[in-house]
């Protein structure tokens, strides 16, 4: 049963941080690309970073470059997303996926929320 568990989201102020986790099961976590991607109030799937099964590329989106930044433990099973900097419009659901035909997840997480309010 592939299941993939997201957590760390909160209720945070701008400028702050969170580091997200999606654990993983049911499959051979380090075979596949892994992505995350979030749904802000009201608004439809933003994807917002992508990393490969080997871990050797990252691609972010515009609107979080260089705030944050993905990564992957494979002897965990776990998929990470930093945040930084945190803006308001950040809030959202955040959701891991594994993608299975690029570039659809085909196993989702429930997600986890996060907002960014003062």
């Amino acid at each position: 049963q592939v299941q993939l568990v997201e957590s760390g989201g909160s209720l945070v102020q701008p400028g702050g941080s969170l580091r997200l986790s999606c654990a993983a099961s049911g499959f051979t976590f380090s075979s596949y690309t892994m992505s995350w991607v979030r749904q802000a109030p009201g608004k439809g799937l933003e994807w917002v970073s992508t990393i490969n099964s080997g871990g050797g590329s990252t691609t972010v989106a515009d609107s979080v470059k260089g705030r944050f930044t993905i990564s992957r433990d494979d002897a965990k099973n776990t998929l990470y997303l930093q945040m930084n900097t945190l803006k308001p419009e950040d809030t959202a659901v955040y959701y891991c996926a594994r993608v299975g035909s690029w570039p659809w997840g085909d196993y989702w997480g429930q997600g986890t929320q996060v907002t960014v309010s003062s």
